[in-house]
């Protein structure tokens, strides 16, 4: 992040205004609002009872340590379903029309183990703004030296397996995420603009909030469960492995897929795309007309319109989508898309092999 970049101005950035013309004319025309409805407000209510109440669960069921297993899988992926379908949403703006209740929402980040400061600067301003260019988007460092994205990287013989082995990593992404990887973002000076420093509050903020996340999902558990210590931390594990495998391979097949493009910036500081046409070459959607995969990711299978539509509602990207494809094709810019999660997992896959090999 030592060089800003500057992206093309050239006749393509008509394609973002007559997009945004269409869209707006869709929510004028449907007189509803960009925001959440009475679906999204009906599924954080189902999201958020059903964390509380497994939560309770893994703390006081007596069962078996099968049994508590299976809670500790389902507690784990429903923190994932949070991230994805409330926090995400909330910290965009996209949730409400009312700053306060997206602040309030957004704090669902911090008690399921992220770091709300952290995300907004990372995903929010970087990842949004240079969209897959190594060296710049922060959201590609997916297990440095580990995983090899970019044919400018260090190539490694691990590198050659690493189509296998990588969704094996994916399962610690949010041991790593919530233990390490937000520290080193914090006080990674190269993330800042300038000799911007966090406010003093988002130190409290970081620290406060952790304690208070290993305390209710690493204290707390070995304390009260009626189990010996050494089976709590395996179950603990186990939440972790279930949450991790979700976000850590839903998060790849938005932008590291065989169809999408890596572009290095000419004189280390210019895209020759505008901006939004750069969105459309580095974004992929997957499983677009499966109702299931939206409702669950919450909408992180329309990358495509979230990332030209980031303060929209997700439960509204499956309606524009189309509005979204036609104009791309009008203007023959690119839509990429997998049509199932499976074919957009074949196709990480596929990338991995090649950057592999």
């Amino acid at each position: 992040m030592s060089k800003s970049i500057k992206f093309g101005t050239q006749t393509s950035s008509m394609f973002l205004e007559t997009v945004r013309e269409r869209t707006n004319a869709y929510f004028e025309q449907k007189k509803i609002s960009k925001k959440a409805d009475g679906r999204m407000v009906a599924k954080t209510i189902g999201i958020l009872t059903l964390w509380v109440g497994l939560y309770f669960a893994l703390l006081f069921a007596e069962v078996n340590l099968w049994y508590h297993m299976m809670i500790a899988i389902g507690l784990g992926l429903t923190m994932g379903l949070i991230g994805f379908n409330i926090g995400h949403d909330a910290l965009h703006g996209a949730y409400s029309k009312s700053p306060q209740i997206n602040k309030s929402l957004g704090i669902l980040f911090n008690l399921i183990g992220a770091n709300v400061y952290v995300w907004k600067m990372t995903h929010n301003k970087i990842h949004h703004t240079y969209t897959n260019i190594i060296g710049h988007d922060a959201d590609l460092q997916v297990a440095p030296g580990m995983i090899r994205i970019h044919k400018d990287e260090p190539k490694k013989w691990i590198h050659k397996y690493q189509h296998i082995y990588a969704f094996f990593l994916y399962s610690f992404a949010s041991i790593s995420w919530f233990y390490r990887k937000d520290y080193m973002k914090f006080f990674d000076a190269s993330l800042r603009i300038g000799d911007e420093k966090p406010p003093r509050i988002e130190y409290i903020n970081l620290f406060a909030f952790k304690l208070i996340y290993y305390m209710f999902f690493l204290v707390i558990p070995l304390i009260v469960i009626n189990l010996p210590w050494f089976q709590v931390l395996l179950l603990l594990l186990v939440m972790h492995l279930a949450e991790g495998t979700l976000i850590g391979n839903v998060f790849q097949l938005a932008h590291l897929v065989k169809e999408t493009h890596m572009p290095k910036p000419e004189n280390e500081t210019e895209i020759h795309d505008s901006w939004a046409v750069h969105q459309m070459r580095t974004t992929a959607n997957f499983a677009r007309e499966s109702w299931l995969t939206g409702f669950l990711f919450g909408g992180l299978n329309f990358q495509i319109e979230h990332h030209l539509f980031p303060n929209i509602c997700h439960v509204h990207y499956p309606a524009i989508s189309s509005i979204v494809k036609e104009t791309a094709e009008e203007f023959k810019i690119p839509y990429i898309e997998n049509k199932t999660f499976i074919s957009a997992l074949k196709s990480h896959a596929g990338f991995l092999k090649k950057m592999g090999n």
